[in-house]
């Protein structure tokens, strides 16, 4: 029963009513009421206030002297149908527009990294070395679920590396398809677990893609839907990922989803304290050497580029700080907190 539409109708042709001609708008009014009525008839038998509207009608007909037959309204504009020129329908998989439509002023962002030994560095801007192995939830929200596998870097050692890398972007109805991405050691593919490029056949499907920056080396995903870009890095033999995500995206969870190394950093049993890195296969002042090459401010980034060349004895580590440095310079939205100083 479509009562409530004729209601409405009425009402919106009635509002403003002025002038000389006010009455023969009003009895055009009236019949176009009463010719929507009419046509709601059948669904409406049983409604109250579709017997209440057809009574009324005839009530003000009668009052202002309105002829039954005669002219009607000209029917109200009706808004353009989706996937037009409406904001909404344009814009709702492109998270930055749609939160500043909302909202009037641009998203907040935050930034999470976990590179070489592996190191994490929150959304928190807390940093922590970590001697997680086998495989841990970095993110696990309402929208991404991001999990590295980590391997010890040497036989016998207590540190261990990212060896491998599984992000799923989570089904979002208007936008994409669940998307997998899955990074090894060696195997940085430029697409998708199933082959493709973007979110899929989905209006919004290209607002989730896919960027091969350096061939093996560094791929980039941007997810425009939830504001979000991510990178992942192969440097000598470990993976490293950095993401910059909107604020309400990263705090998209529940209490069960409470273990997030880039919400809450390492568990407490998990985390290594990089002064204890000095007994290793290089010499320390070496490792200082070459890390100073490549990082010259002497802050965590630093601090972990050394505790890997001294603890591998491989001098590629350099390049994996060297590129959670860079990130986090693309990445944070304060350049002030680029550098973390322990």
């Amino acid at each position: 029963c479509k009562i409530l539409r004729c209601n409405s109708e009425y009402v919106a042709a009635t509002l403003n009513l002025r002038g000389s001609n006010r009455n023969a708008a009003y009895c055009n009014a009236l019949r176009s009421y009463s010719h929507c009525t009419r046509k709601t008839a059948r669904t409406c038998r049983g409604d109250l206030a579709y017997h209440s509207a057809v009574h009324g009608i005839e009530d003000l007909m009668i009052q202002n002297n309105c002829s039954k037959e005669g002219p009607t309204s000209p029917p109200r504009p009706r808004p353009p149908a989706p996937n037009h020129q409406g904001f909404e329908s344009l814009d709702i998989c492109n998270y930055e527009k749609s939160f500043l439509y909302k909202h009037g002023q641009p998203p907040s962002y935050q930034h999470c990294a976990a590179f070489g030994d592996p190191h994490i560095r929150t959304f928190h801007d807390d940093f922590h070395t970590c001697r997680v192995e086998g495989s841990w939830p970095l993110l696990d929200n309402d929208y991404l679920f991001v999990q590295a596998t980590s391997s010890p870097v040497a036989k016998g050692s207590n540190a261990t590396v990212t060896s491998k890398l599984t992000i799923i972007f989570k089904n979002m109805k208007e936008c994409i398809d669940q998307k997998v991405y899955q990074a090894e050691i060696d195997n940085l593919p430029a697409a998708f677990k199933d082959g493709s490029v973007n979110g899929g056949e989905r209006p919004g499907g290209s607002s989730l893609a896919i960027w091969e920056r350096i061939p093996g080396r560094h791929v980039e995903i941007r997810a425009e839907y939830i504001g979000t870009t991510i990178a992942v890095r192969q440097a000598g033999r470990q993976l490293s990922f950095s993401i910059r995500t909107a604020k309400e995206v990263a705090r998209a969870f529940t209490e069960e989803q409470d273990l997030q190394l880039c919400v809450g950093g390492c568990p407490r049993s998990q985390r290594i304290s990089r002064s204890e890195c000095c007994r290793g296969r290089v010499a320390a002042e070496v490792a200082r050497a070459l890390c100073k090459e490549m990082l010259p401010v002497e802050d965590v980034y630093f601090q972990s580029c050394v505790f890997d060349v001294v603890t591998s004895g491989d001098a590629n580590f350099t390049m994996a700080a060297h590129g959670a440095l860079e990130d986090a310079r693309v990445f944070l939205p304060n350049a002030e907190k680029l550098h973390i100083f322990q």
